[in-house]
């Protein structure tokens, strides 16, 4: 096999696996307190994300132009700091959250992932 038909066979693999539903567990925990707790990490972990965020920035702004002339701004930084974005810190801190109370990610059994469903046969095409 090529490499890049094994490439593909692994990105394949590792897609149909990434749509497996996961659900918090908790052996002595009630499906109101996994609902409680869950919002309550949520709303934290926003919370802290975004003070984090404004509270420090590692990079500078510069002025470029794209290949229009048109100018824009964009970050500049020698090293991208992973922990700059309050989106994917956002994420962590409510995994840690949920983990710290108690809970552990396991696949939902006999759950498949949402379809995406086809549009009906009278609907546009998306053209005007």
């Amino acid at each position: 096999m090529k490499p890049i038909q094994l490439a593909a066979v692994a990105a394949a693999l590792l897609s149909l696996s990434a749509c497996t539903p996961m659900q918090w567990v908790k052996e002595d925990g009630s499906a109101t307190q996994l609902a409680s707790d869950e919002t309550h990490c949520r709303e934290e972990a926003w919370r802290e994300a975004r003070f984090r965020a404004w509270a420090y920035r590692p990079a500078t702004p510069i002025l470029l132009r794209d290949a229009a002339g048109r100018p824009f701004v964009a970050w500049h930084g020698g090293l991208h700091d992973p922990f700059s974005d309050p989106f994917l810190e956002e994420s962590r801190l409510a995994h840690f959250c949920m983990r710290s109370k108690g809970y552990r990610l396991e696949k939902v059994e006999g759950a498949q992932a949402p379809r995406i469903q086809p549009s009906p046969a009278n609907a546009s095409g998306g053209k005007p």
